[in-house]
């Protein structure tokens, strides 16, 4: 299984956990996208990396979409010479699952200048950087790629380094920090540190799995960072991520469950999407996409 499918999994149980309301989801993920074949970003413009999340909801819950229409703003990216790490992984990501759909591979020169895109990234490290040249990687970087390599068929990650350099950003209260510039354990980040040790079959830290346990709010939902109890804030992103990795190392939260529906009820909208957070009045193909996600675990533990 790969981050991809795995994902993709998760958000297909959340099918009938929406039961009446899916369709009302399609319809949502079909009003985000554009006449060029991109899905709107939160300013109402075709984004790729919305796209990713628009395309990918749609196809798991087989909302009726132009493919063609879709591959075509695709194809405007070429192989992603011009675009950083997270949108080159997101080209690579929507091309797979266009394939799939379609039954039109990939083809190998393609696979190729995609793999030698990706590459570029990598950091002195043996990490994943946003930038190109970067002395160390990044957790966030190092999972995009893991991901990337995985729906290219590719095998250029060097494991061991890669791991090392996710480890050398674990901070000492046994969460991990994005980036070497930062010194504060950050959901995402330990999500995706886990995800990495899971998929690179190497031990799941403990205290990482604890850090993670701990960001749970006792009204429902993931704070990103810690946060005092009374003023704890949490958000659909850090909830999802964290559901999400618990859930590929065994040590989803049963106990919570109730209590994280309840969040996401308090995050639905009758027009079909998710918002991010309580004060947010944007509803995008993200947070819906994570909505999805953090469902599709609940309903499904």
């Amino acid at each position: 299984m790969t981050i991809r499918l795995d994902m993709s999994r998760a958000v297909t149980r959340a099918i009938d956990a929406l039961g009446d309301s899916v369709d009302v989801v399609r319809d949502f993920f079909r009003q985000q996208l554009s006449d060029d074949g991109g899905f709107k970003g939160r300013d109402g413009r075709s984004d790729l990396y919305y796209t990713l999340f628009g395309l990918e909801a749609s196809l798991v819950l087989n909302a009726k979409i132009p493919c063609e229409q879709v591959a075509g703003y695709l194809a405007g990216f070429e192989t992603g010479q011009s675009l950083d790490l997270v949108h080159v992984a997101c080209l690579i990501r929507c091309r797979t699952n266009l394939a799939e759909r379609t039954g039109d591979p990939i083809d190998q020169a393609t696979r190729d200048a995609l793999t030698a895109r990706l590459m570029q990234f990598r950091a002195a490290d043996g990490g994943f950087s946003t930038s190109p040249g970067a002395e160390r990687g990044h957790v966030y970087g190092s999972f995009l790629a893991l991901g990337a390599c995985q729906d290219l068929q590719v095998d250029g990650l060097e494991p061991d380094s890669l791991v090392d350099s996710v480890e050398s950003l674990r901070m000492g209260d046994g969460g991990y920090a994005n980036e070497p510039t930062m010194n504060v354990s950050a959901t995402p980040a330990t999500a995706a540190a886990l995800t990495i040790f899971h998929y690179l079959q190497r031990p799941i830290p403990e205290s990482a799995t604890e850090w993670l346990l701990a960001r749970a709010t006792a009204l429902g939902g993931f704070t990103a960072i810690p946060f005092e109890p009374d003023v704890a804030i949490p958000d659909l992103l850090s909830t999802a991520t964290a559901l999400h990795a618990l859930s590929l190392t065994g040590t989803a939260p049963d106990k919570i469950r109730d209590k994280n529906l309840d969040y996401l009820d308090d995050l639905w909208s009758a027009r079909g999407g998710f918002h991010g957070h309580p004060a947010d009045d944007v509803l995008d193909c993200e947070y819906t996409y994570y909505g999805l996600l953090a469902l599709g675990h609940l309903a499904g533990s």
